[in-house]
């Protein structure tokens, strides 16, 4: 019996033959919808929390509208989630030339005009203006005030000047965060970097995990920013671990994201009985494996399921290398591990929070990495590089013999294992 593991545009065969009967972790069949589109218009039909798009489009007035959009690397199906929000707002009155679309891109990369056109479909990217936030343009970003765990927030220009905000996007586990989605397309989506680096700094708190909320001070701060920079109303899909939709909830930011994050909860956190010598991670392919940066999502999840001492066989393409520019320097700077966490100890930076929780895992942890990065990169992440499935067995087999404990992930950027 085998496995394929999606790898960039392609995939990978795992023989589970060589694993020795392991544990798959998958997703689950029944929890996605049979008709993404209905599910979608029905809840933009029924907003959680609010008037109807429309209705709070007349009811402001409103003029002018922003639509948040995520960036490439978010697998989002804007094909079903663009349609319904343009057309209630063109029955509200609010013309083409009066809205645009804003890509939350945070501190990652500005997309070029093939990658917008090939996300939004060719049709909107003729109809409407989009333009890619950019962190580090201080003439477009206004400073609204001081968050509650000391982040000084300014957030792009354009959010503010609209008459209404719409915020899109997929909820899915995030490693700090809690979850993805809602009030992440305003912080991170479209802020200061000075503003995204204090609020990412939060993330060494107990309680800013995967699946945590209502305790988790970055996300506490995200929700913040979202009601001070007007995020009027959002539509978000929830997503299992083979990207299928599973909810779209639509309406009030925090009301209507909590009831998206209620059904990610069931359909992303696996309960297991025990922690394997062995975990075998597939990032999901393209865009999540299309760099590190993304990639390590995947190790950072799949590493819960195993016990200190373990291995994990990563398996992610990464071809755009380490996905961005202080993560890369800090990585290549860095002697060991536990000089990644002695410099990430003297001031928290940005790109360096990647490294951080790279090194805790590796520290803890062997990683062996399928991707097609050089070997000597692969080696600045202080992990092992394999070039096939059975060069990471072979290798996971002279650590720990013939006879180990073995968990398969096929998308662990959407799967979070709980010990029960």
């Amino acid at each position: 019996m085998s496995i394929k593991l999606n790898y960039g545009r392609r995939s990978l065969t795992l023989d589970l033959a060589m694993l020795r009967d392991p544990a798959i972790v998958a997703g689950h069949p029944a929890d996605a919808v049979a008709d993404p589109r209905s599910a979608v218009l029905e809840a933009m039909s029924q907003p959680a929390g609010c008037m109807s798009l429309a209705d709070e489009v007349r009811y402001r007035r409103a003029r002018k509208a922003v639509i948040i959009v995520n960036d490439i690397t978010r697998p989002t199906p804007y094909d079903i989630m663009l349609p319904p929000i343009l057309d209630e707002l063109a029955v509200a009155g609010i013309c083409d030339e009066n809205i645009c679309f804003l890509i939350a891109t945070g501190i990652h990369r500005a997309m070029a005009p093939d990658e917008i056109a090939a996300m939004l479909g060719q049709e909107l990217t003729c109809r409407f203006r989009a333009i890619n936030h950019d962190c580090d343009d201080s003439a477009n970003l206004i400073y609204l005030g001081t968050l509650s765990h000391g982040t000084d927030f300014c957030v792009n220009r354009a959010a503010l000047e609209a008459d209404i905000v719409v915020g899109t996007g997929i909820i899915t586990p995030h490693y700090f965060a809690g979850f993805s989605g809602g009030r992440k397309s305003i912080l991170p989506g479209v802020a200061a970097r000075r503003s995204i680096s204090h609020n990412h700094s939060l993330m060494t708190s107990e309680h800013a995990t995967a699946c945590s909320v209502s305790a988790n001070p970055v996300s506490q701060e995200m929700m913040e920013a979202a009601r001070m920079a007007g995020l009027d109303f959002i539509l978000n899909v929830v997503v299992d671990a083979e990207g299928r939709v599973c909810a779209a909830v639509a309406g009030d930011t925090e009301e209507a994201w909590l009831n998206g994050v209620s059904i990610c909860q069931e359909c992303s956190a696996v309960g297991i009985d025990r922690v394997y010598d062995v975990a075998v991670a597939g990032a999901g392919g393209t865009p999540k494996d299309i760099n590190v940066y993304q990639a390590q999502k995947a190790l950072e999840n799949a590493q819960r399921a195993v016990r200190p001492g373990g291995t994990v066989i990563l398996v992610a393409e990464c071809t755009e290398g380490y996905g961005e520019s202080r993560f890369e320097e800090w990585m290549k700077g860095s002697a060991s591990p536990e000089d990644v966490l002695r410099r990430f100890a003297q001031g928290f930076e940005l790109g360096g929070h990647k490294a951080y929780s790279l090194a805790r895992v590796v520290l803890q942890k062997d990683v062996i990495l399928i991707s097609t990065l050089p070997d000597h990169v692969v080696g600045s992440l202080f992990m092992t590089p394999a070039h096939s499935m059975e060069e990471a067995v072979a290798l996971v087999k002279q650590k720990h013999g013939e006879h180990f404990t073995a968990i398969v992930f096929p998308n662990a950027s959407a799967m979070v294992p709980v010990l029960k």
